[in-house]
């Protein structure tokens, strides 16, 4: 099955036809206005369309030259220079087309007593005229470098998001690995069924990390799985006088999909601020899915580390932040923070279904 995007028109097959539109629109005009039991006076349609045809050269030279070429380079002098000259040359070869076109009748040119316009007025009007063009080609051509400049800025911010998410299961691997084989080490001398139990789950974690998760949106439910064999690992690392509750709930058919490991840093984090080896900690995690929208929320005891353990603090929190605005702009909430006794750490995130958040 081919590439949507093969369908898709390019961008300049679809800005030349709405200049073409736009210009075919201009030189029919007189056309629609032409009484049709007259004549037809193809001179005078050709003197009328001179205008519009200077026009269209001024528009674009501004918009294939001119704005490109000087404008980046902030050459502001040389930009109107060349505008001016462009003026006086366009109004030059029109006016010579227009005697050709139609050469002025002997005699009189206007009714008696009527006073004509000083030429002044004729050339001011041409001259704003022509400004107008200038300035429309000026403003096209800008908003279109300003489209492409603003897309390759949001592709960088994806990429490094891509990275920053290449990283995140990395990080996931060294230290977290080699703690969770040495707890599971220690249980085979006392606990074989339960060694087993815990290897299975860090295959699972393995596999989601390393396979599972390529694309950008994966099953909500894939996500939770993830999650869970995540929290029975670290369980294997605190003490049983922790209180740690996972409370997710998914219908069984429930189809929602999420951008792959957005959650898991902040149970890192509530895992790595939440437990503290001699006073009362817990970690409760909730994950669930109301009408399509998507709400995680984690509360933790809150034990600040000291100043020499606060390596990479921080790093994942600006990851999830990063990741929820690429993937899910204007369609998220998220509120964390310590309550006003600092002992609890409540973040709590809502993805909305679609653009319209509820009031």
């Amino acid at each position: 099955m081919k590439n949507e995007k093969e369908h898709k028109p390019s961008g300049w097959v679809v800005q030349a036809f709405f200049h073409l539109l736009a210009w075919v629109c201009i030189f029919a005009a007189p056309l629609m206005f032409h009484v049709y039991n007259e004549s037809f006076e193809w001179g005078r349609y050709l003197h009328g369309s001179l205008f519009p045809l200077s026009l269209c050269v001024l528009f674009y030279l501004n918009y294939l030259w001119l704005v490109p070429t000087l404008i980046p380079r902030k050459l502001y002098v040389a930009f109107s220079l060349y505008n001016l000259a462009a003026f006086a040359l366009l109004a030059l070869v029109r006016q010579q087309m227009n005697l050709w076109l139609l050469p002025p009748e002997p005699g009189p040119q206007f009714m008696p007593g009527h006073v004509a316009p000083p030429r002044w007025a004729f050339v001011l009007r041409d001259f704003l005229t022509y400004a107008f063009a200038a300035g429309v080609a000026v403003t096209l051509r800008l908003s279109m470098q300003w489209r492409k400049a603003e897309q390759g800025r949001r592709e960088a911010e994806l990429g490094r998001a891509e990275a920053e998410l290449q990283n995140l299961k990395n990080q996931i691997n060294p230290h977290f690995l080699l703690n969770t084989l040495n707890n599971i080490y220690a249980l085979t001398a006392f606990d074989g069924d339960k060694a087993r139990e815990a290897i299975l789950q860090l295959s699972r974690l393995l596999r989601y990390v390393l396979y599972e998760n390529q694309m950008s949106q994966v099953s909500l439910r894939q996500e939770a799985d993830f999650l869970r064999s995540y929290v029975e690992l670290m369980r294997l690392r605190v003490g049983k006088d922790v209180d740690i509750r996972v409370d997710i709930n998914l219908s069984p058919d429930d189809r929602t999909c999420v951008a792959p490991l957005i959650f898991i840093s902040l149970v890192e984090n509530a895992f790595k601020h939440g437990i503290s080896p001699t006073e009362p900690s817990f970690v409760h995690i909730s994950l669930n899915v109301t009408d399509g929208d998507i709400r995680f929320t984690t509360t933790n005891s809150n034990y600040p580390k000291s100043q020499a353990d606060k390596a990479g603090s921080g790093i994942g929190l600006k990851q999830v932040e990063s990741r929820l605005r690429l993937a899910y702009p204007e369609r998220h909430t998220w509120h964390h923070g310590v309550t006003d006794d600092g002992k609890v750490y409540l973040s709590s995130i809502l993805i909305y279904s679609s653009k319209e958040q509820p009031i």
